[in-house]
């Protein structure tokens, strides 16, 4: 799977959730994770992380919105239950992103939600516990953007293998030929080059 992914939590109050999603962000491959204004502890969330994922994590803790950072090119994507939020199902992935979830008992700070690129929600009834939605998120993003084979149309496995990987002419290096500030090779003679 090309790009990546960080998962983090704004003003959440219980360590536990966070060592728990931090945990599942980890097993699913995230490449990062952070907490914003949060009330999160190493220790404590320690001892729900039975992965001990801020030993192979960068952990990013931002005492606030303001000060939160992002890699260049990385769309954030907030997890929350609005209306107006794209549908999990109907969303397609950003490459580089990543997904911020809310605090228990409430919901993203407007703040947060403005600087958003995108909102998605799970299409559920109601709120589910932050570690659960985070695990949903992530398993759709590698469902959607991994490399499987196709579902079968009747239950079951698959019934096909996943096709090979066949590799492209040097596409780039094509396009990019006519921005050269020096002559192709094979258009001049060594040692005469015109100026």
């Amino acid at each position: 799977m090309r790009g990546y992914f960080g998962l983090g939590v704004e003003r959440i109050s219980k360590p536990m959730n966070v060592g728990n999603l931090f945990r599942s962000a980890h097993a699913f491959g995230a490449s990062f994770v952070f907490t914003i204004d949060a009330a999160y502890t190493r220790v404590e969330g320690g001892r729900s992380d039975t992965s001990d994922s801020l030993g192979h994590l960068p952990f990013y803790s931002f005492p606030d919105l303001a000060s939160t950072v992002l890699p260049e090119g990385c769309a954030l994507v907030g997890i929350e239950l609005t209306d107006d939020a794209v549908e999990l199902p109907s969303f397609r992935h950003p490459s580089c992103a990543a997904y911020v979830l809310g605090p228990e008992r409430a919901s993203l700070s407007p703040e947060l939600t403005a600087r958003c690129d995108h909102v998605i929600k799970i299409p559920t009834k109601f709120c589910v516990n932050v570690g659960i939605a985070g695990a949903v998120v992530m398993y759709d993003r590698i469902t959607t953007l991994g490399k499987f084979p196709p579902r079968p149309v009747r239950a079951g496995g698959p019934t096909e293998d996943l096709p090979d990987h066949h590799h492209g002419g040097p596409v780039l290096r094509t396009q990019m030929e006519k921005y050269r500030d020096t002559p192709p090779l094979g258009e001049v003679e060594l040692g005469k080059v015109e100026s």
